[in-house]
């Protein structure tokens, strides 16, 4: 609680470590999370859910804003869904802002305050990780307020954990402080039921185990990320925990795990973009990395094959065939620090080598 912005002299990692001094233990690959869904009971929960699980961030958005104009909970969730699709597009950056302002203006509360602080410190976090704009300052900043205003049982908590390792890991380059807050996050969406932080947590936690060379840890935690998205049905996140995996896994099966991420990335109209430098060439639209029109909402038709369950499909592997609303969403290669480098290929953010998992959060 009595972490604060840290100068630019400081450690990064110092308010990572001074947050939760009790030990957490590793995520147990022997207890499987429930795969329930964030979507709840409510008609508007789960219509908002449905659009952002395909990348209809903007559709969901519109759902809210009605309540959004006179409740802080829901210009937060707003907010939260509109700095999302910066994440995934490096578009609606204006939007996102906008939206964060008036959930600041509207919060009443620590929690809600701190909630607000995290989607500013993580709208920081990737406009500085796509070489959109530095703001690594005002991300550590905007994170350090949110950790005094949460309180370590509150419901925001495991998102500012995961979030602060993706500062420490992708920022500060410290991958054990990274390791400690996506413990921590782990454990606080365990004991919360989140299926969906669950899932980010395993990918993350799985990426620092292949950097150690811990291969068969690192294909347990990013085929445990893949299931759960799957079981949810997180289309839009689907295709990079299908790459992330096929980084752990041998040759033959890396080649069909590509494969699959590569038709995904095409039905979702090349969303996310940063992945694009991840997949097979010959798969991959030559237009993926420069701006085009704006794309709707996709029209999806998942079809399971051996070895790949359809997200949202029953256990016979039948199609599922999702028509949402459509909405004018931009599809932009990020631009900045992702760059071609001399002789060829594709960079991917921050100048990451093809082949190499983006510093995303997703």
């Amino acid at each position: 609680m009595a972490d604060t912005a840290m100068s630019e002299s400081a450690d990064p990692a110092d308010s990572m470590r001074s947050a939760d001094q009790a030990p957490v233990p590793a995520p147990r690959p022997g207890i499987p999370p429930a795969a329930t869904g964030p979507a709840g009971d409510d008609p508007l929960d789960r219509a908002v859910w449905r659009l952002r699980s395909r990348g209809c961030w903007a559709d969901a958005a519109a759902l809210l804003e009605p309540r959004a104009a006179r409740q802080a909970p829901a210009a937060l969730r707003r907010a939260a869904l509109l700095v999302e699709r910066c994440m995934f597009t490096a578009t609606g950056w204006a939007e996102a802002e906008d939206a964060l302002r008036t959930a600041e203006a509207l919060a009443g509360d620590d929690e809600e305050r701190g909630g607000a602080a995290c989607e500013r410190g993580q709208l920081a976090y990737t406009s500085t990780v796509l070489g959109v704009r530095d703001r690594a300052d005002e991300a550590r900043s905007a994170l350090g307020r949110a950790a005094a205003l949460l309180a370590p049982s509150a419901a925001g908590r495991p998102l500012l954990d995961f979030r602060r390792g993706l500062m420490a890991e992708h920022i500060a380059d410290s991958p054990d402080a990274a390791r400690a807050a996506y413990r921590r996050a782990h454990a606080g969406a365990t004991a919360q039921g989140d299926a969906l932080l669950l899932s980010f947590t395993w990918r993350h936690l799985a990426g620092l185990a292949l950097r150690d060379g811990e291969l068969a840890e690192a294909r347990h935690g990013f085929a445990e990320s893949l299931r759960i998205r799957e079981e949810l049905g997180f289309l839009v996140g689907t295709a990079p925990a299908l790459a992330a995996l096929a980084d752990a896994a041998p040759e033959d099966e890396a080649v069909r795990l590509r494969t699959e991420a590569a038709r995904l990335f095409r039905l979702m109209g090349g969303v996310p973009t940063w992945l694009a430098h991840q997949l097979p060439r010959p798969l991959r639209s030559s237009r993926s990395s420069r701006p085009t029109r704006p794309r709707a909402c996709p029209t999806l038709t998942h079809r399971a094959g051996p070895g790949f369950p359809a997200p949202g499909s029953d256990p016979g592997g039948r199609a599922l065939v999702v028509n949402p609303p459509t909405s004018a969403m931009p599809r932009t290669a990020p631009i900045g620090r992702i760059r071609t480098p001399a002789g060829g290929g594709s960079a991917g953010p921050r100048g990451l080598a093809a082949g190499t998992r983006p510093p995303t959060g997703r």
